[in-house]
């Protein structure tokens, strides 16, 4: 009876250790040969509130100067002669979706990609600069991680395009109490926040249309089972342990108040 209560014993444990096991190895279901997946283009859309960093230049300065901000005036010592430079503009896409060009005016930016609004202002300025040359870049462009990560935190992107394995990177990789296939997306567009389930252990996520991220979104990582038994063994404990010493506490007062009142 022994024997078998210890076997019985050893089952049940190793059958919970089992169940949960959580995978941790990314896209196990791609092909050993060479797969081929398509990449986009991922441009940003412009939306309200963020802050575009804007610069018109030319073979003549002059020419594209009015579509700058004012100049400043920059000395490099009292002796050197006084130059005049054009400061890179910047704009803040207001709640309209419009930003204020200098000699062009409001232009309705909001829905726009970077390369659209850059193709858009070469035709305008076009009419009166010849050549000019536009760089447009969204200087707000973060994006967020948090969860079963190593390093969670808000990580700024210096370039234009960024996939949530470039995401997960920053921040150091999972961990391994993190759920692969539990990978949440939270996306505000239009005014509205969605919510979009991803799958590490999958090589579909390679052609999804959210692979790449967009400003201001949130990479949330789940916790796997092992994470959420063991937080729910250690909040049960600690209720135990609380219990048990407001307990001894009470006991102890107790016990005090009767040896006070034996010896009296």
């Amino acid at each position: 009876m022994v024997r078998i209560g210890f076997i019985l014993a050893f089952a049940l444990l190793m059958s919970a250790c089992s169940t949960s096991r959580s995978s941790l190895t990314y896209f196990e279901d791609i092909d050993s040969r060479i797969a081929q997946f398509e990449t986009d283009t991922a441009d940003l859309v412009i939306a309200p509130h963020d802050e575009l960093m804007i610069s018109v230049t030319s073979f003549v300065p002059e020419a594209t100067a009015q579509y700058n901000l004012p100049p400043t005036n920059l000395s490099t010592s009292e002796n050197t002669q006084i130059s005049t430079t054009y400061a890179i503009s910047t704009y803040i896409v207001n709640t309209q979706g419009y930003i204020d060009i200098p000699s062009i005016g409001p232009l309705k930016v909001e829905g726009l990609t970077t390369s659209q609004l850059t193709d858009s202002l070469i035709s305008i300025i076009s009419r009166t600069v010849v050549d000019p040359n536009v760089r447009v870049q969204l200087v707000n462009f973060a994006v967020n991680v948090i969860g079963e990560v190593k390093n969670p935190g808000r990580f700024k992107v210096n370039n234009q395009r960024i996939s949530i394995l470039d995401a997960i990177a920053m921040a150091g990789d999972l961990t391994e109490y993190g759920k692969r296939d539990g990978i949440l997306l939270i996306r505000e567009s239009d005014g509205k926040r969605t919510v979009h389930k991803l799958n590490l252990n999958s090589a579909d996520i390679l052609d999804s249309p959210y692979f790449y991220l967009r400003q201001n979104d949130v990479v949330y990582i789940e916790p796997n089972k092992i994470r959420k038994d063991n937080s729910k063994y250690n909040q049960n404990n600690a209720y135990k342990l609380s219990v048990t010493s407001t307990v001894v506490s009470a006991v102890s007062v107790i016990a005090s108040l009767v040896i006070a009142l034996t010896v009296k």
